[in-house]
């Protein structure tokens, strides 16, 4: 975890130990949106069934592709932290001049 000094520092990121925290919003609010999208097509599919089972299907598509890209976009970032750790490492050893 982090210090509260830490947000007045700038010896260290802060991001890498909270991006796990952002990660699970991100999963909760998709989760949400796609249970709102369910809904609204089992209301839709009382009208029209055909364009009801169409907008489920994008729904649950929705849910499964937005968490894949959310991990996707958390672990980019977690990558980009981590390359500044080992370059940062390298330059310390005498590395690069």
């Amino acid at each position: 975890m982090f210090d509260l000094q830490d947000l007045f520092q700038w010896d260290r990121f802060i991001t890498p130990t909270i991006i796990k925290t952002f990660y699970w919003l991100v999963i909760g609010l998709i989760i949400l949106f796609g249970i709102a999208g369910i809904l609204s097509s089992l209301s839709v599919m009382a009208i029209s069934p055909f364009y009801g089972f169409v907008l489920l299907l994008a729904s649950i598509a929705g849910v499964v592709v937005g968490v894949v890209f959310s991990r996707i976009a958390a672990e980019f970032i977690l990558i980009i932290f981590r390359i500044n750790e080992h370059l940062g490492a390298i330059r310390d050893q005498g590395g690069m001049r």
